[in-house]
């Protein structure tokens, strides 16, 4: 008896002193999240999965939800000059619209940033031909493409205040030389305001190296801009005014320590005030006070984001693909925002 019990409590010793079996490995699909700070839990849910839904593309841009006649989701290819629209349940995107930019010039020439008005009329970034343009008819008709008389740039992206101002960003990239290209008219890469309905154009900062993606805070109170400036790779705040005016300037994160792939460039918020921003490796999660929770990576860089489906989801352009994460965060759908 006694070598009996003996040799029970040796089992049942080195079964309790046994490491546990290993966690079964869990599908995430085409990527994965990097947590930071166990606040991102509130945001990504514990079974998250990332998908890609298309690919091909050259580097994709400007993802952007569209309710009526839909729903369904486009994209810009900047480098394929063109519009992708891509359908619930596809397993590919299909042309919306081809050959944005007519002439003969490669690279980067094509639409970027996308938007919509308060009709429902997509706004888009045009780099070569320099403009920001809205889709009337079928037809692409200019909103504006200057300063002063002084052609723009290459306008990258752009988004709504509750002000009812389009505030959009100006940096050289439609430009095949950039800032020493000859056909550059402005010695400076603008964030701009709009008046939509009036057509006026009014500068807000001219300091900021590569201003690339822009948004607000749900006050609108504070605004946000990517630096995609690899020697000087941040994003940037900015206190606004109550007549839409830009002050009190400072870095908001800095990621020039950053060696992964990518900087700085799209970003959206979710109507808590989190910022979901493309950066160095994927989308690159704050909290409004610029603590980093996390990073959502996808196989490959997302460039942009935007909100869709029924605002918990957030899609991804990343370079060839277009990508997805559902979350438990909501964002403001491209149909709450804009103006006449």
């Amino acid at each position: 008896m006694l070598r009996y019990l003996l040799l029970t409590l040796t089992a049942l010793t080195l079964a309790c002193s046994a490491p546990p079996p290993p966690e079964p490995e869990v599908d995430r699909g085409a990527g994965d999240v990097f947590k930071a700070d166990d606040a991102l839990d509130a945001i990504v849910p514990a079974d998250y999965k990332i998908e890609k839904l298309a690919g091909g593309m050259v580097f994709t841009e400007g993802p952007l939800w569209i309710k009526e006649g839909g729903p369904y989701l486009i994209f810009s290819d900047v480098r394929g000059n063109c519009i992708y629209r891509w359908n619930p349940g596809d397993t590919a995107a299909s042309v919306f619209r081809a050959n944005v930019y007519a002439g003969d010039r490669a690279g980067g020439v094509g639409p970027n940033g996308l938007n919509m008005d308060a009709r429902g009329r997509i706004l888009a970034c045009e780099h070569a031909n320099r403009r920001i343009s809205r889709l009337e008819d079928g037809e692409w008709t200019t909103v504006i493409d200057n300063y002063q008389g002084k052609k723009l740039n290459s306008p990258n992206d752009l988004a709504w205040h509750p002000n009812g101002g389009l505030y959009f960003t100006d940096p050289p990239y439609g430009l095949a030389k950039l800032e020493e290209d000859p056909a550059r008219e402005l010695d400076f890469n603008g964030i701009y305001r709009l008046d939509y309905a009036g057509g006026d154009l009014e500068l807000l900062v001219r300091e900021q190296s590569r201003p690339n993606g822009i948004g607000f805070s749900p006050d609108g109170k504070t605004a946000y801009v990517a630096n995609s400036d690899a020697a000087n790779k941040v994003w940037m705040a900015y206190d606004v005014s109550e007549d839409g005016k830009f002050a009190n300037g400072r870095v908001f994160y800095d990621v020039n320590a950053e060696t992964a792939e990518g900087m700085p460039d799209g970003l959206k918020l979710d109507k808590q005030g989190n910022l979901y921003c493309t950066g160095p490796g994927g989308v690159w999660i704050f909290t409004p006070d610029g603590a980093h929770l996390g990073t959502i990576r996808p196989d490959e860089v997302p460039a942009n984001v935007a909100w869709g489906d029924d605002g918990k989801t957030l899609y991804m352009t990343a370079r060839t693909g277009l990508y997805r994460i559902a979350l438990n965060a909501e964002g403001r759908m491209p149909a709450d925002m804009g103006s006449e």
